[in-house]
């Protein structure tokens, strides 16, 4: 593995001749670590509230604007395209000019788009801006995980993102809550006024608390063929794509139990709207707990790739029993089994997601942006292509979920074995 960026990354102090404006040395930033923690927690919570504080909404919308069902879901469908094409965008333009001036430029987009939303006056205006939305948020996601690479380095990097899972786990529980109480007063189009109150305030915070983290000397040349160049030497690295892939595979999984789990808790086990939310709401807490152990009590004990072997070996069994037992190999089996099952495949993803991003952001110190732009982008492309299929029997059948979630964390455990190699000592 480079040695490079970790030097770079831990003992370079931008001087007053070379900062950039705004910029502040590592170490200066490292302090702050509490407020930085904050802050990148903040931008990464940002795009699961756009996406679920607008869900109890959508009934409302349809009404509003007179609209189709399938054309008001596709506002969905634009915000999540949104926030996986402008990583690609964002994150290399970081590389670049720094972090902060894409970050504030994104940030600005934001608010006006989401402002715009808020008055919208037809499904197909809403569509519009909810993927202009999705597109400038993306730049709190690509950048926070640049951010976290410009300031630390090896087993800080994975304890960092251990603690930002606590924060991103934590906004899809309380998304959808907000958003019912917003509604609780005033119609969906409050849910935007809300949202763009949260946009300006995280941008203000931004601009005042969060200090440029990458020096001139370290930001890359050239347009956009020279970010290509970059992105295609990215992965060119067997073992960048390698855990690049492992983690879209296992964000798969997750993405199939996010689409199915209403259907297959409350139609196919007929539990009521409240059980599946207490049980959505137990396996967001498994996650973060997970996380915060892998954070916490692993990282510094347990090497990052053996802690990652682990959790994928265990979504892996989790899912193979899900797949078993919807297939009717144990009989016929109740809510509680499956829903242990997914309790433990989502517990799991504590270890997997972040000792993913930790090791191969760690591969590429001379290109961060553009490196967490592949890892976000390729996690929300392999889930919107895997969340489609859930479906694919039907409504009454919990089988197709069970088969894309064994079959992506059997990929994923491929991937990491077959490209990474854990079992050596460098590659």
């Amino acid at each position: 593995m480079p040695e490079s960026g970790q030097k770079t990354t831990q003992g370079h102090i931008a001087g007053p001749s070379s900062a950039a404006p705004g910029a502040v040395s590592v170490p200066a930033a490292r302090r702050a670590g509490l407020l930085v923690t904050l802050v990148l927690g903040g931008l990464t919570a940002l795009p699961p509230l756009s996406m679920d504080m607008y869900l109890p909404a959508l009934p409302d919308v349809t009404r509003s604007l007179t609209a189709p069902a399938a054309t008001v879901q596709l506002t969905l469908t634009a915000c999540l395209a949104g926030m996986a094409l402008g990583q690609l965008v964002v994150g290399p333009m970081s590389d670049r000019w720094g972090r902060r001036r894409p970050l504030l430029v994104g940030m600005v987009v934001y608010v006006l788009a989401t402002a715009v939303c808020a008055f919208a006056p037809s499904a197909e205006l809403l569509i519009a801006f909810r993927l202009l939305q999705g597109l400038a948020g993306a730049a709190g996601i690509v950048i926070a995980r640049a951010v976290v690479r410009d300031l630390y380095d090896g087993v800080e990097m994975a304890r960092f993102f251990s603690t930002l899972m606590l924060i991103s786990g934590v906004a899809p529980i309380i998304a959808p809550l907000i958003g019912g109480q917003i509604l609780r007063i005033t119609d969906w189009r409050g849910v935007f006024h809300v949202l763009a109150v949260i946009g300006v305030l995280l941008t203000l915070v931004v601009w005042r608390f969060l200090h440029e983290t990458l020096p001139p000397e370290r930001r890359q040349e050239g347009g956009v063929g020279q970010a290509l160049r970059t992105m295609r030497g990215l992965l060119a690295d067997r073992v960048f794509t390698g855990y690049m892939l492992a983690g879209g595979l296992a964000f798969a999984a997750l993405f199939a139990y996010i689409s199915a789990s209403p259907f297959v808790v409350q139609e196919i086990y007929g539990a009521s709207p409240q059980t599946f939310s207490l049980l959505f709401g137990l396996n967001s807490v498994g996650l973060v707990a997970v996380g915060q152990v892998n954070g916490k009590l692993l990282v510094g004990r347990v090497s990052l790739d053996k802690a990652l072997g682990w959790g994928l070996s265990v979504i892996l069994l989790a899912s193979t029993a899900l797949l078993l037992m919807t297939t009717g190999v144990f009989g016929e089996v109740g809510l509680v089994p499956v829903a242990a099952g997914l309790f433990v495949l989502m517990s799991a993803m504590g270890l997997a997601m972040p000792n993913t991003n930790a090791q191969a952001l760690m591969r590429t110190p001379h290109a961060a942006g553009s490196a967490s732009a592949l890892l976000g982008t390729s996690s929300f492309l392999i889930g919107a292509v895997a969340s489609p299929l859930v479906g694919i029997a039907g409504e009454r059948t919990a089988v197709p979920m069970a088969v894309v979630q064994v079959s992506c964390a059997a990929a994923a455990l491929a991937c990491f074995l077959l490209l990474c190699r854990p079992w050596r000592a460098s590659s």
